[in-house]
């Protein structure tokens, strides 16, 4: 098997087809699957039994836990981490005997997202910065940034830090909060949260 680079480890039982895009340090572990079409950026981890479908994007520092597909038509910005056995689709209404090849809908999941264990992400959606998805949930709409979600079918129950910790704040309305691990200011503004970059000296 051809390395794209020579400095992503990729263990001997992983596939990596020619034409597929490693950056640096990216690690592709026992039994994985990466399709010739893929880009993937420097630092991911690709744990046991995972695959990467060709119209595949993802950024940097991405980690993809074991049993994940990633399948066509799914972009994940950097810093994304996708949980144990969670699902991605690509097509919104399946048929065995109806090819819908061409109906791919389009999957983002934006930078600093969590997505917790066995959750499913269906397709079509955009998933906000540094949301968190919690285990077993089925997302079936765009999630705003920071946005905590659980439920089958998932809703909001609250706000998430970009260090991954639960922020005192109402769903919607206005307020503020500091996250409990870092001290970082969140702002909530009509429904919506922003990090507050501290003042630079």
């Amino acid at each position: 098997m051809d390395r794209p680079i020579i400095d992503s480890p990729v263990h001997a039982s992983a596939i990596v087809d020619p034409g597929a895009t490693l950056g640096a340090g990216t690690r592709v572990w026992h039994f994985a699957h990466v399709c010739g079409g893929a880009r993937i950026g420097a630092g991911c981890s690709l744990g046991q039994n995972v695959f990467v479908g060709n119209d595949v994007r993802i950024g940097d520092n991405v980690k993809i836990q074991n049993n994940v597909s990633v399948y066509d038509a799914v972009t994940l910005e950097d810093d994304v981490f996708c949980g144990p056995s969670m699902v991605f689709t690509n097509v919104h209404n399946p048929r065995a005997a109806v090819q819908r090849k061409n109906e791919y809908r389009r999957t983002l999941v934006r930078r600093g997202a969590t997505i917790g264990a066995n959750a499913t992400i269906v397709c079509g959606i955009t998933v906000g910065e540094y949301a968190f998805i919690g285990a077993g949930a089925v997302v079936t709409r765009d999630v705003p940034a920071f946005a905590l979600m659980a439920g089958v079918p998932a809703r909001q129950i609250g706000w998430m830090s970009r260090f991954g910790e639960r922020l005192p704040l109402d769903i919607e309305g206005n307020g503020e909060a500091l996250c409990p691990h870092s001290g970082d200011l969140y702002l909530l503004q009509d429904g919506v949260c922003m990090f507050v970059p501290a003042a630079q000296p």
